[in-house]
């Protein structure tokens, strides 16, 4: 019994912990990245901004990540996640806006949860993907 209870215990000292993100938005495009600063994620809104228009007019969730190869996932309004392993405008991670571990960012019809194993980002009808140094994922 005792160990239930602590096992208890920890399950809601973590939850205390977690928190869900804000991050401002630039133009209507939010950005922010995980702590590791190995992946970045930008949030385009439906109807795109002033510099990008989503193939399928948004909402839009794209994620970067650098290593050990240059990858990008996107997901869209619709569908499966996309992965571009051949991506022509790498540009990712630049720190700004941090995605703490245990904690969550939820926006449009996406939300994204980091951990130190990896970021996992889904839309609400379960399409997403995972994303970590050592593995990718697209479920």
């Amino acid at each position: 019994m005792r160990t239930i209870l602590l096992a208890v215990a920890a399950l809601v000292a973590v939850d205390a912990i977690a928190a869900e993100q804000t991050f401002p938005a630039d133009g209507g495009v939010i950005h922010f990245n995980m702590p590791s600063g190995n992946v970045g994620c930008q949030y385009t809104p439906a109807g795109g901004s002033d510099v990008y228009m989503p193939e399928d007019g948004g909402p839009e969730l794209g994620c970067d990540r650098i290593e050990p190869s240059y990858q990008r996932f996107i997901l869209g309004k619709a569908g499966k996640a996309k992965r571009y392993q051949n991506v022509g405008d790498t540009g990712c991670c630049d720190g700004s806006h941090t995605l703490e571990y245990g904690n969550s960012w939820k926006k449009g019809p996406f939300s994204c949860t980091s951990a130190k194993a990896g970021l996992s980002c889904a839309r609400n009808d379960g399409h997403g993907f995972f994303i970590s140094r050592s593995k990718t994922e697209i479920h």
